[in-house]
């Protein structure tokens, strides 16, 4: 059955829109190149967009022709502005932003576990209006949250959830009622990452894949075939709570401590590392271990972890880049770069650490252990002991995951996940390999801990376009349905 004139007007109308937002201003020209349509309908649907102020002129093209230059037609940017907020434990990020997504302002207020559950909705309320007025926004059209927990599929409200804070819940509803011409959104915000990574990040060529999340704690987000999935309860993807090998016990319902959580979040690493012999900042397993609820622990808690991955990382890559020199050196040729198998780097390197204990020795016995004391073939290899044991454990979540959906591919996400890189992402994918006869392709999250607010601010955006774009209906035909 052939669309009628106003479904067909509508659809076109929504292409132009899309189009326009997707490859910046354009001229009935390139539209009509761009769409397929004929040149009288462009005409039809510029006219008509402008008329609906959601289109204006922009400027005009640069071809060198006869006659004028043809103008070019963009979205209204200031038709509407969004806010997106990345909500944790220990605080809340804002960023105010126009309808295209543009950033205008951006702001971040700590909120510490001694804080009441008022004045910290209070707290994040405020930021958000403050950073709206710093913007020289009179009001917000779309407001997107994410947090952590998990959030109900036949409501879209966040569920009060063992373990966070109270004013999680308390601040979406103090937004509605402060905001009450504002849509406000809330999305679980390791789904807001796996949405980042695949718009802006590591997976735009994925229409399935799983992002595991590796920050202060762990979670996992699932697309398959374009779509997020959320589960019957809101729950797809608590891998903390996956029972795994090597954990003092077993998970509870409100507790994942003796899950995949205990291995892979950042009180887990940081005791590894320590394991393994290397140096890290802080007290370890103390403002950052499983009792901690302060948001400065927290927030160290994670720091830490990420920058023992980090510089474990490095450790792994400067022996590369020795071998590589070295190899090359005895071939009578100039390096041109690492080696294909870190492997390689750190089975020479181990080969060396013999010459050395007696010098590590020495070092122990004077008690100077500060960082860079000790012999760099010795920490060398105390990173790759880390890097090897730490990719045991992720690949334990990574193969149960890829036992159930089959993704293809994994992505590393989290503050962890990009401090890990290729490196650990690669180590992983080959214990995985070994693990599973499916074949998973194991990658580096490269947005980081920023993926959440930019999920946020994707989700705002679309959510308002959808709302903005959307056909008007005739005046009386809305009557009719009042009536």
């Amino acid at each position: 059955m052939p669309a009628s004139p106003s479904t067909a007007r509508a659809i076109n109308d929504r292409l132009a829109l899309r189009l326009l937002q997707q490859e910046g201003p354009l001229t009935a020209g390139q539209l009509k190149q761009l769409t397929g349509l004929s040149r009288p309908t462009v005409a039809d649907l510029v006219e008509r967009l402008a008329a609906a102020g959601l289109i204006d002129v922009v400027g005009e093209s640069g071809e060198q022709r006869r006659g004028p230059n043809a103008k070019l037609y963009g979205i209204v940017a200031d038709q509407a502005h969004l806010a997106a907020l990345d909500v944790r434990t220990e605080g809340v990020s804002v960023v105010v932003a126009d309808l295209l997504g543009r950033v205008l302002a951006e702001a971040s207020v700590p909120i510490g576990g001694e804080t009441g559950t008022g004045p910290a909705v209070e707290q994040a309320v405020a930021l958000v209006e403050r950073t709206a007025k710093e913007a020289g926004v009179a009001g917000l059209h779309t407001v997107a949250i994410g947090a952590p927990g998990l959030i109900d599929p036949a409501t879209g409200e966040l569920r009060d959830s063992g373990g966070l804070p109270a004013w999680h819940r308390r601040l979406v509803l103090a937004l509605q009622e402060r905001l009450p011409e504002t849509r406000v959104h809330v999305e679980n915000e390791t789904n807001l990452a796996a949405l980042a990574e695949q718009r802006d990040g590591v997976a735009r060529d994925r229409d399935t894949f799983v992002l595991l999340w590796l920050g202060h704690g762990t979670g996992a987000a699932v697309i398959l075939d374009g779509v997020l999935r959320r589960g019957a309860s809101g729950g797809t993807g608590e891998i903390g709570f996956l029972p795994v090998p090597g954990t003092a016990g077993l998970p509870s319902a409100v507790d994942c401590a003796g899950g995949f959580h205990s291995l892979a979040g950042s009180a887990g690493i940081v005791r590894l590392a320590e394991e393994c012999g290397l140096a890290v900042a802080g007290d370890g397993a103390g403002d950052s271990g499983e009792d901690a609820r302060g948001g400065a622990g927290l927030v160290r808690g994670a720091a830490e972890a990420a920058d023992v991955v980090r510089r474990a990382v490095a450790a792994a890559d400067s022996a590369t880049d020795r071998v590589a020199e070295a190899v090359a050196a005895r071939k009578g040729v100039a390096a041109t770069g690492p080696v294909p198998e870190a492997v390689a780097a750190t089975d020479s390197v181990r080969k060396t650490v013999a010459a050395t204990d007696s010098v590590r020795k020495t070092v122990a016995a004077t008690g100077s252990v500060e960082a860079g004391s000790v012999p760099e073939a010795v920490a060398v290899r105390e990173a790759s002991r880390f890097l090897d044991a730490f990719a045991d454990r992720l690949a334990v979540g990574v193969a149960s995951v890829v036992a159930v959906l089959d993704p293809g591919c994994v992505v590393l996400g989290g503050e962890v996940g990009q401090a890990g890189g290729t490196e650990l992402a690669a180590r992983v994918e080959r214990r995985v390999r070994r693990m599973s006869p499916l074949a998973t392709e194991v990658r580096a999250g490269v947005l980081g801990g920023a993926a959440v607010l930019c999920g946020a601010l994707l989700t705002a955006r679309d959510r308002a376009q959808d709302a903005l774009f959307a056909p008007r209906q005739p005046v009386d035909q809305q009557r009719r349905r009042a009536d």
